[in-house]
C-alpha cells in the first residue's frame, strides 16, 4: 500500500514540478537564454519545490516529514546527476531540430527521467 500511495503522491508533485521546470525553461529560452543554462534554471526551479513536497508528502512516514540538511545534501547529488543527463538530452535536441521542437521534448525527457528518479529518491534520499 506504502508504494501506491507513494508513487501517487510522487506522479502528482512531479506533474507539478514538470510543469514549473517546463514554464522556466521555455520563458528563459523565449527570452534568450540558451537551452543549456535555461534548463538548469527550470530543474532548480522544479527541484526546490519537488524536494520539500516530496519530503512532506509522497515519503513522509506516519505523519513524519522526512526532510533535512542530509537528505537535501543526498537529494542534491542526485539532482546534478540528473540534471547533466537531462540537459545533455535537451541540447541534443535543439542542435537536431530547433528550440520549438526542445520545448516539446522536454517534458518527454523529463517524463523518462521520472521513473529513475523516484526509484533512486524512494531508496537513496527519503529512506
Amino acid at each position: 500500500m506504502t508504494l501506491l500511495r507513494q508513487g501517487s503522491a510522487y506522479i502528482v508533485i512531479g506533474l507539478v514540478q514538470l510543469l514549473l521546470d517546463w514554464l522556466v525553461f521555455v520563458g528563459s529560452t523565449a527570452l534568450g537564454l540558451p537551452v543549456a543554462p535555461a534548463n538548469i534554471v527550470g530543474r532548480l526551479a522544479g527541484m526546490l519545490l519537488g524536494f520539500w513536497l516530496n519530503g512532506r508528502y509522497t515519503f513522509a512516514a506516519a505523519g513524519q516529514q522526512r526532510l533535512g540538511w542530509k537528505r537535501f545534501a543526498r537529494f542534491f547529488l542526485l539532482w546534478i546527476l540528473l540534471t547533466a543527463a537531462s540537459t545533455l538530452l535537451v541540447t541534443a535536441v535543439d542542435h537536431a531540430v530547433g528550440l520549438q521542437y526542445t520545448w516539446l521534448a522536454k517534458p518527454l525527457v523529463e517524463g523518462g527521467l521520472a521513473l529513475v528518479t523516484f526509484v533512486l529518491l524512494r531508496h537513496v534520499v527519503y529512506r
